[in-house]
């Protein structure tokens, strides 16, 4: 009888134990140890997905052990319950009963075969199959497959920057880790997986430079590091996960452009990121530094300490780390000082003719700036915030060209100011009465 894989499925149920013993020189499959036995091995296999009240199976059961004592010593031959072991069947795609794969030089891109359920026709693939393989080896395409990373690494682009994660280094990595993981779940036989591929290498390496590796892009094979595969439940290819420390692991749902992946990665690395730090203006390097590292700074030049004592000054402090926070995905950098320290820096940002608090918001690539124009709160600094975002609102060049002079200065210690104390003025000795009223 011949049955083409597919054509023909198995409903009927009948309590029927395992079709094959220890004695058959079939060798018995299962989860435990398929990645050992058949992944890992050099030899060429034949392996059938069965299910023991399959009547079909039941038919193939005699050939299949006839065939395999014939090929014993030149091919392993293999069988899998995937009644029993479903995640195993699920892995290869299995759909119907009886499935036969080969798994040739490459064992994580498993052949279907099509031919007879005859002993005759079974050894005739596996001949044909091995001869390929043989061929192979000796035309040096092809040296056998020890490791699961070697079908990843055997295309095209470059991977350097996926992480391959396996069953012993994932919890180590990933959990707990205070990085954000995106870990993409594959089968080598999927072709979606294939296509995905590129993209996902791609938006590693962009992701790892933009994140600054806070956000990672993994791979598992899901065919081999099955204890993962069914911890995280793994059902359809390629499946994408979000690790986030203290969090379940969620769905990535988006698209599969690295595009669409770069830019759910940067979301998930601004969500998680501290705000930018308020840093006061106490020398010249924190200005460069801050201004040089980022697209915009953002300069408050806040009143004297002694216009708003320390409560004063920190309700407005209050309010550029409200903003901070909000405006974090954008990191902008954040900088204050209080009036009259930069003298020289107000005058440059066109700053001290709207009176204090004011602020700037400097493009130090092209010395340009923008001023706020609006109230010095949370409301009339997003509206000024939000226009410069969309490339909108009217800017100005640095007066000069560039930066001026830094003054350093000893940074706020957070208390109220205290005025300056003046020289007490002796005044006793003075008799008024002898001046000349003339001469006043």
């Amino acid at each position: 009888l011949l049955f083409v894989v597919g054509t023909v499925s198995c409903t009927l149920f009948l309590a029927v134990n395992g079709l094959y013993s220890a004695s058959d020189d079939v060798i018995e499959l299962t989860p435990t140890n398929f990645n050992k036995e058949v992944i890992q091995s050099e030899s060429l296999w034949l392996v059938e997905f069965y299910a023991p009240w399959c009547g079909h199976c039941q038919r193939l059961t005699p050939e299949w052990k006839k065939a395999a004592t014939a090929l014993k010593g030149v091919v392993k031959v293999g069988a899998v319950d995937a009644d029993k072991h479903q995640s195993l069947g699920g892995q290869y795609g299995v759909r119907g009963f009886p499935t036969i794969k080969i798994f040739g030089a490459n064992k994580h891109k498993a052949e279907d075969y099509q031919g007879g359920r005859t002993s005759d026709a079974i050894v005739e693939a596996a001949l044909s199959a091995l001869r390929s393989l043989v061929k192979e080896r000796l035309s040096g395409r092809s040296g056998g497959y020890s490791s699961g990373r070697q079908s990843r690494e055997s295309g095209g682009g470059d991977k350097k920057d996926v992480i391959e994660l396996t069953d012993d280094s994932f919890d180590k990595n990933v959990i707990n880790s205070d990085d954000v993981w995106m870990v993409e779940f594959y089968a080598p036989w999927c072709g979606h997986c294939k296509n995905l591929e590129p993209e996902w290498a791609a938006a590693a390496t962009e992701v790892k430079e933009q994140t600054k590796g806070k956000v990672k892009l993994a791979a598992v094979d899901a065919t081999v590091n099955q204890m993962l595969a069914s911890r995280y439940g793994i059902r359809g290819f390629p499946t994408i996960k979000i690790f986030q420390k203290g969090e379940d692991p969620v769905d990535y749902d988006g698209g599969r452009t690295r595009s669409d992946i770069i830019a759910r990665a940067l979301d998930l690395f601004s969500d998680n990121a501290p705000p930018p730090e308020l840093l006061e203006i106490v020398s010249e390097d924190v200005l460069k530094t801050t201004c040089d590292a980022h697209q915009l700074c953002i300069i408050s030049v806040l009143p004297h300490i002694l216009d708003t004592g320390a409560s004063g000054r920190n309700s407005y402090l209050d309010v550029m780390l409200k903003m901070a926070e909000k405006y974090k995905k954008k990191m902008w950098g954040w900088l204050w000082t209080e009036a009259g320290a930069q003298s020289d820096l107000e005058s440059s940002l066109g700053i001290g003719g709207f009176g204090y608090p004011a602020m700037a918001a400097v493009n130090a690539r092209k010395m340009k700036f923008a001023l706020l124009k609006g109230s010095f709160s949370e409301q009339g600094i997003n509206e000024f915030l939000r226009e410069l975002s969309v490339g909108r609102g009217s800017t100005a060049p640095v007066g000069g060209g560039a930066f001026p002079k830094i003054h350093s200065v000893e940074p706020w210690d957070g208390k109220d100011g205290e005025l300056p104390v003046e020289d007490d003025i002796d005044l006793s000795d003075v008799n008024l009465d002898d001046w000349d009223k003339d001469e006043l």
